[in-house]
């Protein structure tokens, strides 16, 4: 979730509880610092790649967590991402969404968008959602108004006070709701959700951003198994619509959801492949599958 939106959602909470948004809130009162919301540039995918890393490391206090990992994903496919703990997923997540700098390396989205160039909250402007594995959602706001929250608009003070939905976004609202299987609770509030039903909000406030590629970080942990196939068919949906980057340890949802499985280890790409061949390689099986 972005920088900007979470502010905008403080505010909004503020609003529904009879706060002062300007008073002493979680942000120390300060006055309301609504980021911009810069241009999205093209992405340029003439090339046939959506995200693009090369020889990319990077070090903390001696421990090389990337070791020249290089990666590539092409627009509109489903990548699985598995590997043991420490092998360096979420390192990897962090170095594209801006949050670590990586030592050396290039990391591109697109043909000509250097990441490293930009700055966390920019490259999310840029077309690049991140789900983390706790859902994010404001729990004091109904599940449409979630969604509104995060439609892509000005979100300026004024602009957000007199803001009223076109009809083009209301279309662009429902459709999401349909596609996260929230029809039947549009009026509840979030924190009343079950956390699956949690995890599938804060997807569809990141598809109201409409992102050119998707992170997701484990995202059918503590699901139930109706929930976790549930996500297997909206990952599937969303599927060609948009680039996926899929972070799991559940090998059932990865064979469920998956034509190409990268396995990393030890910060670099150690197999990839379909997951029947990732599964029969020697090494794979040694570190992570276990004999």
């Amino acid at each position: 979730m972005t920088p900007d939106l979470m502010e905008e959602g403080a505010q909004r909470v503020a609003r529904h509880s009879g706060i002062d948004p300007g008073g002493n809130t979680e942000s120390g009162g300060r006055a309301a610092g609504f980021g911009r919301h810069a241009t999205p540039g093209e992405v340029d995918v003439t090339h046939g790649r959506i995200l693009y890393l090369e020889d990319v490391s990077v070090s903390f206090d001696g421990f090389k967590a990337i070791n020249k990992l290089s990666l590539d994903i092409a627009p509109g496919e489903l990548r699985c991402i598995i590997g043991p703990n420490g092998a360096g997923k979420t390192t990897m997540m962090d170095i594209i969404t801006g949050k670590t700098r990586p030592d050396s390396g290039t990391v591109y989205f697109g043909s000509t968008i250097d990441l490293l160039r930009h700055k966390e909250a920019d490259i999310a402007q840029l077309g690049i959602g991140r789900k983390f594995q706790k859902p994010t959602v404001f729990e004091q706001l109904t599940v449409f108004e979630n969604l509104e929250l995060a439609l892509k608009t000005n979100k300026g003070v004024k602009h957000s006070m007199l803001f009223r939905l076109d009809s083009a976004q209301s279309d662009r609202l429902a459709e999401i709701i349909e596609t996260i299987h929230l029809a039947d609770s549009v009026t509840r509030m979030a924190g009343n959700l079950s956390h699956g039903q949690k995890q599938w909000l804060e997807i569809g406030m990141l598809l109201m951003q409409d992102p050119k590629l998707l992170l997701l970080d484990e995202p059918v942990a503590g699901m139930t198994d109706e929930e976790t196939a549930r996500t297997a068919e909206l990952f599937l949906t969303l599927k060609g619509k948009h680039s996926l980057m899929v972070v799991e340890h559940d090998m059932s949802f990865i064979k469920t959801i998956s034509e190409i499985v990268t396995v990393l280890c030890d910060g670099s790409v150690l197999a990839q492949g379909t997951l029947d061949e990732v599964q029969a390689d020697e090494r794979v099986i040694e570190v992570y599958l276990g004999r």
